[in-house]
């Protein structure tokens, strides 16, 4: 997302942070951010993911361009609750997801619900989704959304996505779309969905990655950080850390074509030579599978 106007304190403003901050205020950095725009009028939403507060007044039509940009079809988009879909995306899990009638899932860093309630629609009524995110705010208004879409096999869990609240081997499919680059600890977030998924159970997320290592201005850039640029991971660095996981059948694919908008997020700074929106796939192995030799 390009940076807040005047409905949204611009997060370029704050203090850069020092390499000694916290994981803690890494969080409460972008928890603040999006909770900001959760509580953002019609002129706050979307330009990208992000936050952001572009100059409209029509919020519906800037997130439906947005969400077209990044791969929704006009379908997707009339599927949803009004509200739910925030233009905060960059891409569109569900595409490579494959979700199948009665299939659980769950989405990693839910936001106002957008992607939990497309799920919903694929995996049917004997499916279920459950949304997590780490900001009240958006939890509050994905649990709005649902009740507005009398959506009944969805849910929404207040959690961070490093430690989920779920139990072990609940989900058939961990979804995310721009989220996982925003976490302190990466490490973290895979071992956590490999442990929440089923044997032969699914991983798959759009998310921005780096394509060069970042200067370091760039990753003390609070804007640049809560705008899913500044602490993107090498692509390389990513298939580390999911295979360190557990996972396997690791897949990243980068869309170069997704500079057309990274570039309107942070105008000015040239992040496209750094960071573009990549499909990230990976499965956990179905220990009966191997042991059988198959």
């Amino acid at each position: 997302m390009s940076s807040p106007s005047s409905c949204c304190a611009n997060p370029t403003t704050a203090a850069s942070p020092s390499a000694s901050t916290s994981h803690d205020d890494h969080r409460k950095n972008v928890r603040q951010a999006y909770a900001q725009v959760a509580n953002a009028n019609t002129a706050a939403q979307g330009c990208g993911c992000g936050p952001s507060c572009c100059s409209t007044s029509d919020e519906g039509a800037v997130n439906a361009l947005v969400s077209s940009r990044i791969g929704y079809s006009q379908e997707d988009m009339d599927r949803a609750p009004d509200g739910a879909d925030m233009g905060l995306g960059c891409g569109n899990p569900k595409a490579i997801a494959a979700l199948r009638p009665g299939e659980t899932v769950v989405d990693l860093g839910s936001g106002g619900g957008f992607d939990c309630f497309l799920a919903a629609a694929e995996v049917g009524r004997f499916g279920h989704v459950i949304g997590v995110d780490m900001t009240p705010d958006m939890v509050s208004k994905a649990r709005l959304n649902a009740t507005k879409g009398e959506y009944e096999n969805v849910e929404f869990r207040l959690g961070e996505i490093e430690h989920l609240p779920l139990g072990d081997g609940v989900a058939d499919v961990v979804i995310s779309n721009c989220v996982i680059n925003l976490s302190p600890n990466k490490p973290q977030v895979f071992r956590d969905a490999f442990r929440v998924l089923k044997a032969g159970g699914r991983l798959a997320i759009s998310d921005v990655v780096a394509t060069a290592e970042l200067p370091q201005a760039m990753r003390n850039d609070v804007g640049l950080i809560s705008g899913c640029m500044g602490n993107t991971s090498l692509i390389e660095d990513l298939e580390a850390m999911l295979q360190a996981a557990g996972f396997e059948q690791i897949r990243i694919e980068p869309k170069n074509e997704s500079k057309e908008f990274i570039k309107d997020w942070a105008p000015g700074k040239n992040v496209t030579d750094y960071v573009v929106s990549a499909t990230i796939e990976a499965v956990k192995p179905d220990a009966r599978c191997c042991a059988a030799g198959v």
